[in-house]
């Protein structure tokens, strides 16, 4: 009878890019949340690729890479002009990390259909 192996779990860090050990972790989990909003939008408005592009103004072998989660090809601010042209509002939220019980201070911007950042949330806005 062979032993059994001792295996060892590791807690993850909340995104798999940088429990891999990739150097642009942070960008790719946020080009992958936005690519989950996309699709789950299309799906949510049954849009057909052909539709998706015309909104878009992209063509749809775009739109079917977009929907393929083939990402490379795009940055994350285009990703969020795609939401905002399906009819989204993207908010960005950024804040300083807290320490044991002290509150943490957040600032918002917000991508509008009028496509002009604006900032809020905060007393500066």
């Amino acid at each position: 009878m062979a032993k059994p192996t001792e295996r060892q779990v590791i807690r993850s860090s909340g995104n798999v890019f940088a429990d891999l050990g990739l150097a642009d972790a942070a960008e790719l989990g946020t080009k992958a949340r936005l690519g989950a909003a996309f699709n789950l939008i299309v799906e949510r408005k049954r849009l057909t690729q052909a539709a998706a592009a015309a909104a878009l103004g992209i063509n749809q072998p775009k739109v079917s890479a977009l929907l393929h989660y083939k990402l490379e090809g795009f940055s994350v601010e285009r990703l969020m002009h795609f939401l905002v042209a399906l009819g989204q509002d993207v908010e960005i939220v950024i804040k300083s990390k807290p320490r044991s019980h002290r509150r943490s201070h957040r600032r918002q911007i917000r991508m509008t259909r009028s496509r002009r950042p604006r900032l809020c949330g905060c007393p500066c806005s």
